[in-house]
């Protein structure tokens, strides 16, 4: 389980733990696990939807999930550069300053 605070859902927990269960499981424990998708490609789609939707806490967190799946700096420069031009500029710029801020 993620501390308090060292994450969105860890935050969120402190008032609405079932929120935060619901997370645990089943999203993380059977939608992650599905083997028909590998994790890189799973933090590949999620970036894309949380960049689109501008999700800036979730975004950060899962940047640094994207690294521990596979994905170097470089991809995720190039995914953001991509999906300005289906998410909007704004979108773009917005997720090229919190990733900088996350992993450089």
């Amino acid at each position: 389980m993620t501390d308090i605070g060292s994450s969105p859902r860890g935050a969120a927990r402190r008032f609405t733990p079932e929120l935060a269960d619901l997370v645990d499981s089943p999203l993380y424990d059977k939608i992650w696990s599905d083997e028909r998708l590998s994790a890189r490609d799973r933090s590949i789609a999620t970036l894309s939807a949380l960049i689109a939707l501008y999700r800036p806490d979730e975004l950060r967190a899962h940047l640094r999930r994207g690294i521990d799946n596979g994905l170097t700096t470089d991809e995720i420069s190039a995914l953001i550069t991509h999906l300005a031009f289906y998410a909007g500029f704004p979108a773009a710029i917005s997720a090229s300053v919190i990733a900088a801020d996350t992993l450089l």
